[in-house]
């Protein structure tokens, strides 16, 4: 009986020690910034003062949402507008409920996500489904995509032109999901939301809105992974998904 419960024993060992080590055992109490308290007032059910959530006036029904994503995935899939196209052996559409509150983007696929074509499967995928799962969602329960759908080469940053042009794929995922809160993995992403001549420490933490959505930028996992050593960015990365789980009433 041990021996089958010792591959449990040591999952359960890496997520408390992933917890601790992102800062998920000390209480944090939300700021009274502006956009804090924004995101407050709506999970607490819009009252009476607040303006109107127009996103969530304006949901899709299930199956509608399903066709357009699927439609989106399809022509992700066949879509040669970029150059990023011509070095790709899959695109990565995006996965995940069409019908969640919460959505992930980030910068690109990367190499694994380039062969399985799906996105964040790697070892900053690994690590992003550990951050959802302490935030008590499950993986396939929240959507996740990226700002460019085909891997760059050597992994390089997209350039403008390559964004642009992925662009009306992101914002019609986003518009049919119409989530509550978009977090936003990284740099290029944040940019592509609210651009900035800032460097993602002053950005991070900091809600902003989008068509009404609220945004909240954080560092990209590879970065946690790049600063392994570094609890205090893990710990700023836990901050940061406590105030998502504020807003969406997982706290």
């Amino acid at each position: 009986m041990a021996r089958k419960n010792r591959p449990v024993d040591r999952r359960l060992e890496e997520e408390i020690r992933f917890l601790t080590e992102i800062g998920a055992d000390f209480v944090f109490a939300p700021e009274t910034k502006d956009g804090t308290k924004l995101a407050l007032r709506r999970a607490a059910g819009n009252p009476a003062g607040a303006e109107p959530d127009p996103v969530a006036e304006s949901r899709k029904p299930l199956k509608e949402k399903q066709r357009i994503l699927k439609q989106v995935e399809e022509k992700v899939l066949r879509c040669t507008l970029c150059r990023l196209s011509q070095g790709r052996k899959r695109a990565v559409p995006g996965e995940g409920s069409c019908e969640t509150p919460l959505m992930f983007v980030g910068e690109g696929p990367g190499a694994e996500e380039d062969i399985q074509g799906r996105p964040f499967v790697g070892k900053a995928g690994q690590l992003l489904t550990k951050i959802i799962t302490a935030m008590s969602f499950a993986r396939q329960d929240v959507y996740i995509t990226n700002v460019v759908k085909c891997r760059p080469p050597q992994n390089r940053t997209p350039v403008k032109d390559e964004i642009e042009t992925c662009r009306p794929y992101l914002l019609t995922q986003i518009e049919t999901i119409a989530p509550r809160v978009i977090v936003c993995l990284g740099k290029v992403a944040t940019d592509s939301f609210h651009p900035s001549a800032a460097g993602m420490s002053n950005l991070r933490g900091n809600f902003i809105e989008y068509r009404d959505i609220l945004v909240m930028p954080t560092f990209h996992p590879s970065y946690l992974i790049r600063n392994e050593g570094n609890k205090e960015i893990k710990k700023q990365v836990w901050q940061d998904m406590q105030k998502v789980m504020a807003v969406l009433g997982r706290k």
